[in-house]
């Protein structure tokens, strides 16, 4: 098992001084949804003592957490600012507290299962918590905590980004050659393990677990299916669109069946592979809080 988890920090009904990390255009970080955590943390001992706007400032090193006296840190974004967050901070002998304030909260679900924030931040108040280092894919373009898409389908994620600043006209012309794209764009095959079709799939997600990495293909073949996935795409939940599991494992090698470089979108942030690329699973390099299904 490549996760691990050991007992979490008591706060024993003391008051705890905390970091918070929060970005302003992520799904849920309006001046409403950050009063009222700051309103729940206080209720339940977690004073905020520091704040980081990302990406306006600069995230906390190690250096800065461990001058300042801080041994926790909560981060209220989505999943690209989290990664941002937690690949600052390999080897910190604190803990990284996920909260849900993006669009799909990948991650937080991974730790918190379906419980909301107020009960995560009551558990972890209550010291009903444990600390985890949760299977990650890594890979020569990043580590993915939450999870990667790849191939000519993460042109979606440009139309994500257009519907999220509200920007009308550069929403049009992405969807339109995300269609194209995906209808025509050359496909990603797993070569190693050989999973699935050999002239592979317009977009392949892999999920990081504690024990394998999960391999799942979404496809179109017709007219009606294409819609279809275009429609969970636009509405930002691509699960929804024909899918097929190809397997688990712990690493894999996935390639362009035209040779060509191909995109990624790693925890939703968007990037570029080799024609090649080796994707491994490996785990976390900090704690991370934990209050779900596998914690107490």
């Amino acid at each position: 098992m490549t996760g691990t988890a050991h007992p979490g920090v008591r706060f024993d009904g003391m008051a705890r001084e905390i970091w918070l990390v929060s970005n302003t255009s992520s799904g849920s970080n309006d001046d409403a949804a950050l009063n009222a955590l700051d309103a729940c943390c206080g209720e339940h001992g977690l004073h905020i003592a520091h704040r980081t706007v990302f990406p306006a400032q600069d995230l906390p090193s190690p250096a800065i957490l461990d001058a300042a006296g801080i041994d926790l840190v909560a981060v209220f974004a989505g999943d690209g600012t989290i990664n941002s967050l937690i690949g600052a901070l390999p080897g910190w002998s604190g803990a990284v507290l996920v909260l849900p304030g993006g669009t799909m909260n990948l991650l937080y679900h991974r730790l918190h299962g379906e419980r909301s924030m107020e009960d995560v931040i009551a558990a972890v108040g209550r010291g009903e918590s444990v600390l985890r280092r949760p299977g990650v894919i890594r890979s020569a373009c990043g580590n993915a905590y939450a999870g990667l898409l790849a191939g000519p389908g993460t042109s979606w994620g440009r139309v994500r980004e257009a519907m999220r600043e509200a920007a009308v006209a550069e929403l049009a012309e992405s969807t339109v050659a995300a269609i194209d794209e995906t209808l025509t764009g050359e496909m990603i095959a797993c070569i190693e393990p050989p999973f699935g079709r050999r002239e592979g799939y317009p977009l392949l997600c892999l999920e990081p677990g504690d024990d394998a990495i999960e391999i799942v293909a979404y496809y179109a073949e017709s007219a009606g299916q294409y819609l279809e996935q275009a429609w969970a795409l636009l509405r930002r939940n691509f699960r929804e669109g024909p899918n097929e599991l190809l397997g688990r494992t712990r690493a894999v090698r996935l390639a362009s069946t035209q040779g060509n470089r191909f995109g990624l979108l790693i925890d939703g942030e968007q990037s570029e592979a080799t024609p090649e690329a080796e994707f491994t699973l490996a785990a976390a390099e900090v704690d991370l809080v934990a209050t779900g299904p596998d914690g107490p």
